[in-house]
């Protein structure tokens, strides 16, 4: 599923900011990546079995044969009438299944110890980061805060977030373009998460992929800005269909940019009928109150 966009990379690495002044000198570890890629290949045919041919395969192969010894095999001859043998393989069976039963146990973990996990994605640019900055200010004087970022590279977010006040661990994905449950669970075991805090899980920034992998969070947030254009929300479908919340960020630009507050409002309620929206400037503090009420209240 990911293998055209380069997420067929089976290594990522997981550190704390302060471990690495240079990326990848120490405290590495590589792991299998849990994507759902089609290596496992459904033809396993050892060619021991008896084809209904009716003539004798000890026969000279200068005729045209059907197989032509490429291994793509052709069930079709006209001789054989009895299909009960075919295997039937559905394309469309959960190939995200292993993902999904990681983040089941994730969540589990996460409810047992009574802690509010938001997974935030975005496209790039949106505005993530400087959110959780301001959240995690606004919320410290009641709440302990925790942090798991992804990039595909550098530390560079989760030293702005240590830097805001809370502990944060960073997940470079390398070629791939999303976070995993794996990931995830692997950052949990490294992280000590404490019982009744928030744990933000700011995502690499892609619309699309991070929409199919649930990474065990209670609760899903999407971020876009103003300066994105109107129609994100029908452009990314399955990413507001996904989501519990929408944050419209930068509202501070409203005055510059053509950007339609109704409309995308609109796009998005049409994709997901249930779907909060709240619009806020993490720059100027507007509406961010009715952000953190927000999580409050989850």
């Amino acid at each position: 599923m990911c293998d055209t966009c380069g997420c067929g990379n089976d290594e990522f690495t997981i550190h704390q900011p302060s471990e690495h002044d240079h990326e990848h000198t120490h405290g590495e570890e590589k792991h299998s990546h849990l994507h759902p890629h089609h290596h496992d290949h459904p033809h396993d045919h050892d060619h021991s079995h008896d084809h209904p041919h009716d003539h004798d395969h000890n026969h000279s192969h200068d005729h045209a044969h059907p197989h032509d010894h490429d291994h793509h095999h052709d069930y079709s001859h006209e001789n054989d009438t009895d299909n009960s043998h075919k295997k039937v393989i559905d394309l469309n069976v959960n190939i995200l299944s292993q993902n999904n039963l990681l983040a089941q146990l994730n969540r589990r973990f996460l409810e047992g110890r009574y802690v509010l996990c938001l997974n935030l994605v975005s496209s790039p640019g949106s505005g993530k980061t400087t959110i959780l900055e301001k959240t995690i200010k606004a919320l410290l004087p009641t709440r302990q805060i925790f942090v798991i970022e992804g990039d595909q590279q550098t530390s560079n977010d989760a030293k702005r977030i240590e830097s805001a006040g809370a502990p944060a661990l960073q997940i470079n994905t390398g070629t791939g373009c999303h976070l995993d449950a794996n990931m995830i669970q692997l950052a949990l075991k490294k992280m000590e998460v404490a019982s009744g805090s928030v744990l933000f899980i700011e995502n690499v920034g892609n619309l699309v992929c991070p929409a199919m992998f649930d990474l065990g969070e209670q609760k899903r947030v999407v971020v876009i800005s103003v300066t994105e254009g109107d129609d994100k929300p029908i452009k990314y479908p399955y990413m507001f269909q996904s989501s519990d919340l929408c944050i419209i960020n930068k509202t501070d630009l409203l005055p510059y940019v053509d950007f339609d507050m109704e409309k995308t409002t609109a796009y998005a309620r049409q994709l997901n009928p249930k779907l909060e929206i709240i619009a806020l400037s993490a720059k100027t503090g507007e509406g961010m109150q009715e952000w953190i009420e927000w999580i409050g209240r989850q």
